[in-house]
């Protein structure tokens, strides 16, 4: 049953509680029988060794628990900005989300970020302020931040008993009662009481606020509000309902993760608020044999005769090779089903269809739409592709995912270990997109690139520790990129005798940048001539596909760039698709050498969040390496500066930001865009 399915994921900053929250709601619903923590390193979720060494959620991990007769396919994705790609994935195929918002901090830097993924991808959400009990909690304050910060309407279904060390409970402004938790039974229990005198004065006036906001979005509770008649909970909860899933109001509940409080009333929120597979707009899709252009809703149905799913998640495994998690939109796939990958035009089995529990595996016989299940057999697949049948050949839209920042050179410890090493990259790249590896031409070195400092450290140990390469690595590199700033037009003719054959080819291109951020654009800007092959015009976009990776000048790759094909010169007797391939190659080369190229730099967005004491510390410590400081907002107990650096420029920023701050600031970095570099 459709119906009582929820695909969810957990987001938020990192250290707000997300992997602890998930813990409770795995506990309190039996699907494990040990709460694990963090700090000790048992968190069920952070399964892998360096998640539990490190305290933090590397990779998104899924598992699937119920809930009163509901499935929940849960997703807990990372908070660190290294490791967006893993929230970006998620949320791609996610039908609603929990923000969880931390009652100190508020909105923090991260919470931006994944907030606005989430807006991205049109996932309704209800907000949990965690951390209820810690000293400067500030429930209504962490609901007010919500609402000026991302311009959304916000209703609390939950008011707190107490703030900071008098935290006792909740006040349940629907059902009007009181609500408080067992420490002997580590919140499995909890006592619904009435509300004292004390409470109920605000208890009501929190009430009336609630209905006159979920009225203010729904016209037939409207209507019963403006004419004095009695509404019932039932009414106001499918109101709240129909707003959520509209994306009109984001409903927020209250506790202490930690402290195993408040969390039965989220997942409560979370059947009741959230929407089922069938609830959520149609998928978008391509129909790849139609014209290109031409848009296909993708309805989620299990009876749909041709099957439709998303590759969102590759992840290696030693016993049984590559896991690929699929997202189902349409249909029905079994063991031992053939399936065509659309995007790659093959044809892969699936051997065995797994249902995720974190790093426990069940086995299943068939997965059908709305849900979430592993794949083992794939071959080919990477994140990003759509699985379905030749006879129905859709495309759902893929996730994008930003390019590496930074880069270091590796090297085996010993020439042995060269092919293990490389066959290791290959397998890291293929499971997370924003990791890439290549070998530099000019010294010859093995270069891996990533998305931050962090995100290579990971990935380092990772190599050594789980797949036993030993390697050695170098100092960590800026990443940066070839771009052109005037236009330029050029003709070339190839014309060569190989294998005692004439070859030629003739060509003209033009050559203007683009605006910043906007990528590379290949334009066929001729009209095509039917006597002219197909596969001409392929080679020639092919080679300046290429050769936007190849660089001008100095190897790095390309970035914002326009090639326009302007005409083209074909002999039936001597043309060949190697010899456009060459000329377009050439061109390239010499229209962008004649279009005055420079160098562009990663500019990172920087966020510190520093106590008020050292803010001017932490602000010089910016300016100093080049950066810009674009806004600063305060808080209770402290500051965030928003600014803006050149990535060059950060490497030890950590270190001197706790050197000066006395260990008490924090920073996130987020890839902003490439600018041109200072001389």
């Amino acid at each position: 049953m459709l119906e009582n399915m929820r695909n969810i994921g957990i987001m938020a900053h990192i250290d707000a509680g997300k992997t602890t929250t998930t813990e409770r709601i795995l506990y309190y619903s039996g699907k494990i029988h040990k709460i694990g923590e963090i700090d000790d390193g048992a968190a069920t979720m952070d399964f892998m060794k360096q998640e539990q060494d490190r305290g933090i959620t590397i990779a998104s991990a899924a598992i699937t628990t119920t809930w009163k007769n509901h499935q929940i396919n849960i997703i807990d994705t990372p908070g660190h900005v290294d490791f967006t790609a893993e929230v970006e994935r998620s949320l791609r195929v996610l039908d609603g989300a929990v923000a969880v918002i931390c009652a100190v901090g508020w909105v923090q830097p991260q919470t931006e970020t994944v907030w606005k993924q989430a807006d991205e991808f049109n996932v309704p959400r209800i907000c949990f302020v965690n951390k209820m009990d810690r000293i400067g909690a500030d429930y209504f304050g962490a609901l007010n931040d919500v609402k000026t910060k991302f311009n959304c309407e916000v209703v609390a279904l939950e008011i707190p008993i107490g703030q900071g060390q008098d935290f006792e409970g909740v006040i349940d402004l629907i059902e009007m009662k009181e609500i408080r938790w067992d420490a002997a039974t580590e919140g499995e229990k909890f006592f619904v009481t009435e509300i004292s005198e004390e409470n109920k004065s605000e208890a009501l006036s929190w009430r009336e606020k609630l209905i006159d906001t979920v009225a203010s979005n729904d016209d037939d509770l409207a209507e019963l509000y403006l004419e004095g008649q009695e509404i019932f909970n039932e009414q106001i909860k499918a109101a709240i309902r129909k707003a959520v899933i509209a994306r009109k109001l984001v409903p927020f509940f209250c506790g202490s993760s930690r402290h195993n409080q408040g969390i039965q009333p989220l997942m409560d929120g979370i059947i009741d608020y959230l929407p089922c597979p069938t609830e959520i707009p149609p998928a978008n899709a391509i129909h790849v044999k139609k014209n290109e252009e031409e848009n296909v809703l993708i309805e989620c149905d299990p009876q749909a005769k041709t099957p439709c799913g998303l590759v969102f998640k590759i992840q290696y495994d030693p016993q049984m090779g590559m896991l690929c998690y699929v997202r189902m939109y349409a249909g029905k796939i079994s063991v031992g089903n053939q399936i065509y990958n659309v995007g790659k035009k093959k044809r892969e089995r699936v051997n065995r269809i797994l249902r995720v529990n974190a790093n426990h595996m069940e086995q299943m016989d068939s997965v059908s739409a709305g849900d979430i299940a592993v794949f083992v057999g794939f071959k080919i697949a990477q994140t990003g592709d759509t699985i379905g049948s030749e006879g129905f050949p859709v495309l759902l839209e893929s996730v994008k995912f930003p390019e590496p920042v930074i880069s270091i050179a590796i090297e085996p410890e010993t020439m042995s270990d060269r092919d293990k090493l490389n066959e290791t990259l290959d397998i890291l790249s293929h499971e997370d997109p924003t990791f890439t590896h290549r070998d530099d031409e000019e010294t010859g070195q093995l270069v891996i690139s990533g998305m931050g400092e962090l995100h290579l450290d990971v990935l380092v140990t990772r190599i050594r520790e789980d797949f036993k390469c030993q390697c050695r690595v170098g100092a960590p590199q800026v990443t940066y990129r070839e771009s052109i700033t005037s236009t330029s037009d050029y003709d070339e003719t190839y014309s060569r005798v190989l294998a005692g054959k004439e070859v030629n080819a003739s060509l003209s291109i033009h050559v203007e940048p683009c605006e910043t951020g906007t990528g590379n654009v290949y334009i066929c800007d001729v009209k095509k001539d039917s006597n002219i092959p197909e596969e001409i015009y392929d080679a020639i976009e092919q080679s300046i596909n290429n050769c936007f990776g190849g660089g001008i000048k100095m190897g790095y790759p390309c970035a914002d760039i326009c090639v326009k094909l302007t005409d083209i010169k074909y002999d039936p007797l001597t043309s060949t698709t190697f010899a456009f391939e060459a000329a377009a190659a050439e061109a390239f080369d010499a229209a962008c050498n004649n279009s005055s190229p420079n160098l562009l730099e990663p500019v990172m967005n920087v966020d510190i969040e520093s106590p008020s004491e050292f803010i001017g510390d932490a602000m010089s410590q910016i300016t100093q390496r080049g950066g810009i400081i674009l806004s600063m907002e305060e808080k209770t107990g402290g500051n965030i500066v928003h600014a803006q650096a050149p990535m060059a420029s950060m490497f030890g920023f950590s270190t001197t930001l706790r050197s000066v701050t006395q260990g008490r600031a924090t920073f996130g970095m987020t890839f902003s865009h490439f600018q041109q570099k200072a001389k």
